[in-house]
């Protein structure tokens, strides 16, 4: 600490005895102390390879052109470029470097047509349950085999009985609810009314598993991870996948073939034991499987051959089940009950075992991030994937519920029957509703009414302007609440969900009926679910006809299917498998020249994919050219979220490794108004004697400087003013508080470019001619 005093009172003092261009080239002095400026030959070129964010956008925007053309990639990952307004590629604006110009080329890698597009693409956002099941798996803190093998066991049997659960709600609405009640009404159609009921889950769950086992082809494959401590390096294909896919399946049929024939505690006659007892076995087999296959060793004996059986049995189960005869006068089908109810219990169940066992792998795991300060710990001290695994389940409950009672409501008879434990299932939701209107109530009154020490940023980057620096304040207010608490958020709502289940559980295992005071609370939740349900499969149709709807429902698909298929296999497909590798790819031909020197520049989501890139990169690359590769990033979580969430994969310590073999070659981009966005390489921020100061991965830095473009560069952190300073003739201006948009419209985003690019960003003294001029 005291060295640390030392470091900082001196870069104090250094600061405010230079003159402006003495601290301009103390700015490059430091980039140059953490990592070696390159001086620029004739033959120098920067490529800035450019990857977007969520939600995507087009390719005019991302390069900054009025228009721009393909100059590579197979359609679905494309490399763009901008262009004079002819077919051909024109290089971008120069950047500067020790006062003379560097060529630059902007060139931008689009991703978005892996999440957004087409109807296939936009009914993945259904699948949003299973996605957050999946990314469980990837949350988990860093453990011992034993004790990870448990962990991933779990996980992929909660996913497994989700599948089960959701597959039998729809079968609740096709067989019992519409051919079993409702059909009964029309005498010709009494005798077909089970295979009418059951073909279209088959229909569903045939889609779901055409549509789960697309995988994105790479175009261009890099070279795997040979080190673990880079971030990311543990992002790989799971060779278990294409087993998964086919049990979840069988799984899924069996069940639903189950409640046909009687339900889990017994046939509903002696003509049906037969199908009764192979739907058992089925989904025995299927649990059992499921629990032995862990990655990454594939699937040891469950060979293709044995997969193509498995399902050729099952088809025949659900035949058979087909042909099991009906109640008549409309009755409710005896095994709807005690299936829906008996899965539901083994999720919740699942769940609680695997909040139980996650409690001492978090504990195990605490060494590993104990020194560091609070607001960078993994959330929940590493027990996080616990509450998202609970939600997975409880969206998935919900909306299957809410799906079965907006079509008995779509039929217009009050006498069709649903599972009794529907109604606690809408009394929970009801609460949730009720909740969620007062706290977002609360939290509006928050980010409105001016609350909390003002960002002690504000007065160094808006000096002299009190109207930029009250609406930046406030802004930053707002985007700090939002980083600091969005997993307070979850736990509580996880937490809430989760305890209301229980008690309703309870309450339907007793036989207790609603109090008084709760009796309004099934109509709100049957509003509430009536409207998730409306409302996702509204917004799946209007995304096949709309670009700017499918991209905004591609948000969630955007951040959940970065993920590989790991514990659910009916997720989309991970376009991180594709992307990265094929950003390498096209790094590795750009430095094939000697002269040229890559920037990967990733925003918001993209961020991670650049650093990834950047990491397999550095990892494959010979020494001696990766000091000719840069990384910026720009609106990036790769401190507040990232690392806290899956302190396994995108740890502190990997960013750490990554930044030191970057050699201050690693320029973050920043605004503090960005609730999405905010610090990377720098934390502990103060304010000490009018100078910005901070730690970084290597301990505490100097003081902040601020840079030609007025932004303060705090070790790899340049924090940008917002509103933005100017405008500034012949730059394209941007105002207002962007937040997290538009960050290449500042001039410091060039300037980040050339530093990571290893240029000289020190301005050229003044002389007389440039002074008059």
């Amino acid at each position: 600490m005291e060295s640390s005093r030392a470091d900082w009172s001196s870069a104090m003092h250094t600061s405010r005895s230079a003159t402006p261009e003495a601290r301009t080239r103390v700015i490059a002095g430091r980039m140059a102390q953490d990592g070696p400026v390159l001086i620029a030959g004739p033959d120098t070129r920067v490529i800035e390879l450019r990857v977007h964010g969520v939600m995507g956008t087009t390719p005019e925007s991302l390069v900054d052109a009025v228009v721009a053309v393909d100059v590579a990639g197979d359609g679905v990952g494309r490399l763009v470029r901008r262009s004079t307004g002819c077919a051909d590629p024109a290089p971008g604006p120069v950047l500067q470097a020790g006062g003379r110009p560097v060529p630059r080329t902007v060139e931008g890698y689009l991703w978005s047509a892996m999440t957004s597009g087409g109807a296939a693409k936009a009914a993945w956002a259904l699948l949003l349950p299973f996605s957050l099941a999946n990314m469980t798996h990837w949350m988990l803190p860093p453990t011992g085999r034993l004790l990870g093998g448990t962990l991933r066991s779990l996980v992929r049997l909660a996913a497994l009985v989700l599948t089960m659960l959701l597959v039998t709600q729809l079968t609740v609405v096709s067989l019992d609810l519409v051919a079993g009640q409702w059909l009964d009404q029309f005498t010709q159609l009494r005798p077909w009314r089970a295979p009418i009921g059951l073909a279209p889950v088959l229909v569903v769950v045939a889609l779901l598993h055409k549509l789960s086992a697309i995988d994105w082809k790479v175009v261009k494959p890099s070279p795997a991870p040979r080190l673990d401590l880079l971030p990311g390096a543990r992002i790989a294909a799971d060779p278990d996948a294409p087993a998964l896919h086919v049990l979840h399946a069988t799984a899924g049929l069996a069940s639903a073939a189950l409640l046909a024939v009687g339900g889990p505690f017994g046939p509903s006659s002696d003509r049906v034991f037969v199908p009764w007892v192979a739907a058992w076995v089925l989904i025995g087999l299927s649990v059992l499987i499921t629990l032995a296959l862990d990655a990454p060793t594939e699937g040891r004996w469950f060979k293709p051959w044995a997969r193509r059986l498995l399902v050729v049995v099952t088809l025949i189960e659900v035949c058979a089940a087909a042909l099991t005869p009906m109640p008549g006068h409309g009755q409710h089908l005896p095994g709807t009950d005690p299936t829906v109810e008996s899965i539901a219990a083994v999720l919740g169940l699942v769940c609680i075992v695997f909040g139980l066992v996650l409690i001492p792998a978090a504990l195990l795991a605490r060494g590993g991030w104990s020194e560091l300060p609070a607001s960078l710990r993994p959330w929940a001290g590493g027990w996080m994937a616990a509450p998202i695994l609970a939600m997975a389940a409880l969206l998935g409950g919900g909306f299957g519920a809410g799906v079965a009672i907006t079509v008995q409501k779509a039929l217009g008879d009050d006498s069709l029957q649903l599972p009794p434990g529907y109604r606690y299932v809408t009394t929970l939701w009801g609460v949730a509703a009720v909740l969620a209107v007062v706290v977002g109530a609360v939290g509006a009154a928050i980010f409105v009414l001016p609350r909390g020490r003002k960002p002690i940023e504000i007065d160094l980057l808006h000096g002299g302007k009190p109207e930029d620096a009250a609406r930046a304040a406030q802004a930053w207010r707002a985007a700090r609440l939002k980083r600091n608490h969005a997993h307070h958020a979850i736990l509580g709502t996880a937490g809430v969900l989760s305890a209301g289940t229980l008690v309703s559980f309870l309450m339907q295992v007793r036989g207790v009926d609603l109090p008084w005071w709760a009796q309004p609370m099934p109509g709100i939740g049957i509003t509430a679910l009536g409207a998730l349900a409306v409302g996702a499969l509204r917004q799946v149709y209007v995304a096949t006809k709309s670009p700017g709807a499918a991209r905004q429902l591609g948000l969630l698909s955007d951040i959940a299917g970065f993920w590989p298929r790991e514990a659910h296999p009916l997720v989309p497909p991970c376009y991180a498998l594709k992307a990265i590798p094929e950003l390498v790819a096209r790094a590795r031909e750009h430095l094939a020249d000697p002269g040229t020197r890559v920037v990967l520049a990733g925003y918001s989501q993209g961020s991670l994919l650049a650093a990834v890139a950047a990491a397999r990169l550095l990892d494959t690359l010979p020494a001696h050219e990766r000091e000719r590769v840069g990384l910026v990033t720009a609106g990036s979580p790769l401190q507040w979220a990232y690392p806290r969430a899956f302190p396994a994969v995108v740890s502190h310590d990997s960013l750490a490794e990554l930044a030191k073999a970057m050699n201050g070659r690693w320029r973050a981009v920043c605004r503090g108004t960005d609730a999405i966005g905010g610090g990377v390489t720098t934390w502990e921020r103060q304010a000490f004697d009018g100078q910005l100061l901070g730690v970084g991965f290597e301990g505490a830095l100097p003081a902040a400087e601020r840079s030609p473009n007025g932004a303060l560069v705090l070790g790899g952190d340049h924090w940008l003013a917002d509103p933005q300073q100017g405008p500034i003739s012949g730059r394209r201006w941007s105002p207002g508080v962007l937040r997290h948009r538009d960050y290449t419209s500042d001039p410091e985003w060039d300037h980040a470019i050339a530093a990571a690019a290893g240029l000289d960003v020190a301005e050229p003294p003044l002389t007389l001619w440039n002074f008059k001029h």
